[in-house]
């Protein structure tokens, strides 16, 4: 199912597996939304159960967010070819098994094969891991992929922020993605070393 797309002159693939943490996906797309980037948008077979189950947003409204909207399985979709030029990917939340098919090269997926055409073309690909404790092979698929150009980017909470409430904790996590890829946003203020130097002692 593809919508209309807006006029816009950039392109970004944003992709959720079936890892938890499908609201890091939905608060990124809203502040894309307001960016003029035209977002193109995967959802796995896997991510929509996990929606299901963790937010309360029919994967239709999800998907209404976006400008063009690909079914997993279309492996001949533009964004499956390197002449279609995009910003790049992100990948959140990643599930391991995506992560391992794209370190290892299965383009078996609309997910796995965009994000390995992202990577031989040299564009950003963000992978947001969301797994832990981490074996070994896990770790190794890391490297590897780190080694190919991927940026591996776990959720981790920033607490030095203050969040106030897990909305804030995923708001700052999304800002410091899209800083990456050099989205300017307000999630992610330039840091103040005041902030700590102001801030009053604990006694």
């Amino acid at each position: 199912m593809e919508h209309q797309a807006r006029n816009t002159k950039q392109r970004i693939i944003i992709a959720i597996t079936g890892a938890s943490g499908t609201q890091y996906a939905i608060q990124l797309i809203k502040l894309l939304k307001t960016k003029p980037i035209e977002i193109h948008l995967i959802i796995s077979d896997a991510a929509k159960l996990t929606a299901n189950y963790e937010v309360n947003m029919p994967i239709k409204e999800i998907e209404a967010l976006a400008d063009v909207v690909y079914s997993n399985k279309s492996i001949w979709a533009n964004i499956a070819s390197g002449s279609f030029k995009t910003m790049g990917m992100i990948i959140i939340p990643c599930s391991i098994k995506t992560m391992s098919q794209i370190a290892y090269s299965i383009g078996d997926s609309l997910i796995s094969r965009a994000a390995d055409v992202c990577l031989k073309e040299q564009r950003k690909v963000i992978l947001v891991v969301r797994e832990a404790p981490h074996h070994a092979g896990h770790l190794e698929s890391m490297l590897k992929l780190a080694n190919m150009g991927a940026i591996i980017f776990p959720p981790v909470p920033a607490l030095y922020a203050m969040p106030k409430n897990i909305e804030e904790m995923i708001d700052h996590t999304v800002g410091r993605i899209l800083d990456v890829f050099g989205i300017d946003n307000d999630w992610m203020p330039a840091w103040n070393q005041s902030q700590i130097t102001n801030k009053p002692a604990k006694h």
